[in-house]
């Protein structure tokens, strides 16, 4: 970086700039402010998703840590959807599109007004992704600081979580639980603010941010209420003047190698699903075409060490004690299943930085020599069901499930099954079958945790899979195989399936079969008629037709800086 040059010299520096400089006055900005790198502190607060309640506080704590460490603080805003409330409705539609939303948003904000760093302040579901996606594009230093997981529940002496309660609800149906039952769930299960208690999407992508190298440590774990997570925004705010001191960027810890150390961590601690949306539409934006396959190589060589709930009966507020990330990463690193070389917002190399983490807990986070399975927590299916691929959350199939074959209960909407589940129409054995859910036939992709909480609820857990082209949740449960790809809104072999139609599920042996010979499926091929949009105005409908088809990560063709 060239002596004193800064990029927000843009906008505060010479004749030119005068105008520039009479906005920033407007706003109150002192001389010596004017004179000090520009750091954006990209804050997702808002009042109606419990993770993002509290990140106001982390944003003052990591504006001080800017202002300490010699830099000028401005925070500007980002969306966030809670994905529970957004749950089992229209608004599901919406909740992956917004990634790109916040990413190309940001991309704007941070471009427009030249900042020469960035602190990203995330939490949710899509909002961690689509600032790895934006820091990878605007490519100034940043480090990401997320605001916490929630505590778990307590109900009857157990310790609960947000799937508990879509399973509760699930229960009353089958008669299982009583109303009051159901609201003591409703009034503990969610008993602070933060992201959801136990390892789904918001909680997995945190911890892949410390695996990615782009969070401090505990990024992932330490509890939002929590006063330490003060003090780790404090020291992100430090760290980021660090990072601008030495011109380390987004681009130089994001890397090939460091994606793959991401999902190698994905696999140990038993990630969400959504992890392979997410992590190819960021290799996406460093030119890394990474392929959902390299899930399997992985997998193969990487022992599942966490059964986070729903997958175990452990929380995030478990993983932080047990050392958290790092002490996962330390334990994978010792294997050799870490490239140690790969640099992080600490201004160390990965290997420097989980030097000296200890597993305080081997209950928590098991040895490896003691692993839950000796496989990772995701794989990747192919089969003539699903050509290019479709993802389940192996760690978190009971084992009679592994294998299943069944007849096919076909769906051509979410809610269309969960009647036909609640109402006792489907039964032991079956395999659900959801289409025309996917990224360009939602369109948006919505996320089936109502239809997996109601197969538990009903007690099938252990008895019924779940196929669809929509996707799932670290929240999903049992033979959940989701992300059938290419969707059936383009013609995909899920859009041919008939009732009754039988299906054959092997996951130890990576695959899903529809039991249906070549000639009959080109014959229903031929048939088939592409059905009319479900949304033909607005966001929604300019995002499905932009989504390339059949790309499970629903990446829009963004242009490259």
């Amino acid at each position: 970086m060239e002596e004193n040059k800064m990029k927000s010299d843009n906008v505060r520096v010479g004749m030119q700039q005068a105008p520039h400089r009479s906005l920033f006055n407007a706003l109150g900005m002192t001389k010596e402010e004017m004179e000090r790198p520009l750091v954006g502190i990209v804050c997702s607060y808002n009042e109606i998703v419990p993770g993002h309640m509290n990140l106001d506080k982390i944003a003052q704590a990591v504006k001080m840590g800017v202002a300490m460490a010699g830099g000028t603080p401005v925070m500007f805003p980002a969306i966030a959807v809670c994905d529970g409330i957004a749950m089992g409705h229209i608004g599901m539609k919406y909740s992956l599109v917004t990634r790109d939303l916040i990413a190309d948003s940001t991309e704007a904000m941070a471009i427009a007004h030249q900042f020469d760093a960035l602190v990203m302040i995330p939490n949710c579901d899509k909002n961690v992704p689509g600032l790895l996606m934006a820091a990878a594009r605007v490519n100034v230093p940043t480090v990401f600081v997320s605001g916490g997981p929630m505590l778990a529940g307590h109900v009857k002496g157990n310790k609960t979580s947000l799937s508990s309660m879509f399973e509760a609800v699930g229960s009353y149906a089958a008669g299982t639980m009583t109303e009051e039952d159901v609201y003591e769930y409703e009034c503990k299960t969610c008993p602070t603010c933060g992201s959801c208690s136990g390892m789904y999407t918001a909680n997995s992508m945190n911890c892949l941010t410390e695996a990615l190298g782009m969070g401090l440590p505990g990024n992932g774990t330490i509890p939002a209420v929590y006063s330490e997570r003060l003090k780790l925004a404090k020291h992100a705010g430090m760290a980021v003047m660090d990072m601008y001191r030495k011109g380390i960027k987004p681009r130089d810890i994001i890397t090939k190698e460091s994606i793959i150390n991401a999902l190698t961590v994905d696999m140990a601690l038993g990630c969400s699903t959504n992890s392979m949306l997410h992590l190819p539409a960021i290799a996406h934006e460093i030119g890394f075409d990474f392929d959902i396959s390299f899930a399997n190589e992985i997998s193969a060589k990487t022992p599942n060490l966490c059964h986070l709930a729903p997958a175990g009966h452990t929380y995030m507020e478990d993983l932080n004690e047990a050392g958290g990330v790092y002490a996962v990463i330390k334990q994978l690193a010792d294997a050799g299943l870490i490239n140690k070389d790969c640099m992080t917002v600490t201004g160390k190399t990965i290997g420097e930085a989980v030097a000296n983490s200890v597993n305080k807990n081997p209950e928590v986070i098991r040895p490896m020599d003691n692993p839950y399975t000796v496989t990772g927590g995701l794989a990747v299916l192919k089969g003539n069901l699903a050509p290019d691929g479709s993802v389940v959350k192996r760690s978190a199939v009971v084992p009679e499930m592994l294998a299943h074959k069944g007849p096919a209960r076909v769906f051509d909407c979410e809610e269309d099954a969960i009647a036909a589940i609640k109402g006792g129409k489907i039964v032991e054995g079956d395999v659900v079958v959801i289409r025309y859910e996917g990224p360009k036939g939602g369109p948006g992709m919505r996320e089936m945790l109502n239809p997996t909480s109601a197969i538990a609820g009903m007690g099938l857990g252990s008895s019924v899979a779940l196929i669809t082209d929509g996707r799932f949740s670290g929240a999903s449960r049992g033979a959940s195989i989701g992300h059938v790809s290419p969707e059936a809104a383009v013609g995909g072999p899920i859009a041919l399936v008939e009732e009754g139609d039988m299906i054959e599920i092997d996951i130890n042996n990576l695959s899903i079969k529809l039991d249906v010979s070549d000639e009959e499926l080109a014959k229903r091929k031929a048939a088939w008629k592409p059905r009319q949009p479900k949304v033909t105005t607005g966001y929604l409908a300019r995002y499905a037709a932009m989504v390339t088809s059949g790309n499970r990560g629903a990446v829009l063709e963004v242009p490259k800086n």
